[in-house]
């Protein structure tokens, strides 16, 4: 008889322009797991094998203990609440976590980190004044020896960038390792080293990138990885 899909379940909340949740659910279903739309209110990751984190919304400074910048002009309350608590409770299930971009920088304040509020300059911004909403692109350093490494096979590769907030080395939470980095310096993945498979990137490796085609099958080896570890918490050999 054939094993019941892996169950992944991906945060909901479409507040930015040019980002869909259709585009994580069919990496997650490339990947050959089910998806389970995690929109709120219930916060039980009950049933779940595993968990995206999406993007979208800064992070509420508060979260981390700071005043907020003027440039941090929208963010959302409820979804801060939502997303601290799926999070934390996938975490202490020692669920899969795979956190991407605002989930990235979520990761990491909710083990104990801050955020850099703004980046000056643009570029790691998308560009909103332009038509379909196209990403900035950069390098990314992969450290030797990390998870994203060796998923990815390379020491270095080419990613997408959207946003205006980052990780950095110096407000990174404990428990946490610093595993790719912009030329910039900032921190682009991180790993914990406290759960079985916790991995956040910055970039965004769901999107199709129209002008950017082999990134989409590029990045799919993450949601790969992600599918393989769920599919060993919940059939262990």
């Amino acid at each position: 008889m054939p094993q019941p899909a892996v169950r992944i379940g991906v945060t909901r909340w479409e507040d930015i322009p040019g980002e869909r949740s259709q585009w994580y659910w069919q990496r997650v279903r490339e990947a050959d797991a089910e998806v389970i739309d995690l929109g709120g209110p219930d916060t039980s990751v009950a049933g779940l094998d595993g968990l995206v984190l999406t993007g979208g919304l800064d992070v509420d400074p508060e979260r981390y203990g700071e005043e907020r910048h003027p440039t941090v002009k929208r963010t959302d309350g409820r979804r801060d609440d939502f997303e601290l608590a799926v999070l934390r409770a996938a975490l202490a299930m020692d669920l899969p976590v795979l956190a991407i971009c605002r989930g990235h920088q979520l990761l990491n304040v909710a083990l104990g980190g801050r955020l850099l509020q703004h980046i000056e300059g643009n570029t790691h911004r998308a560009d909103f004044k332009a038509e379909g909403i196209p990403s900035s692109w950069h390098a990314v350093r992969l450290a030797p020896n990390s998870r994203v490494r060796a998923i990815l096979g390379a020491d270095e590769i080419e990613v997408n960038s959207r946003h205006h907030q980052a990780v950095l080395s110096e407000s990174l939470a404990p428990g946490l390792d610093a595993t790719a980095f912009s030329p910039d310096g900032l921190v682009e993945a991180i790993e914990s080293r406290a759960h079985r498979w916790a991995v956040g990137v910055q970039w965004h490796p769901e999107l199709p990138e129209a002008e950017h085609p082999g990134f989409s099958n590029r990045c799919r080896p993450l949601f790969d990885a992600l599918v393989r570890e769920a599919r060993a918490v919940r059939d262990p050999v």
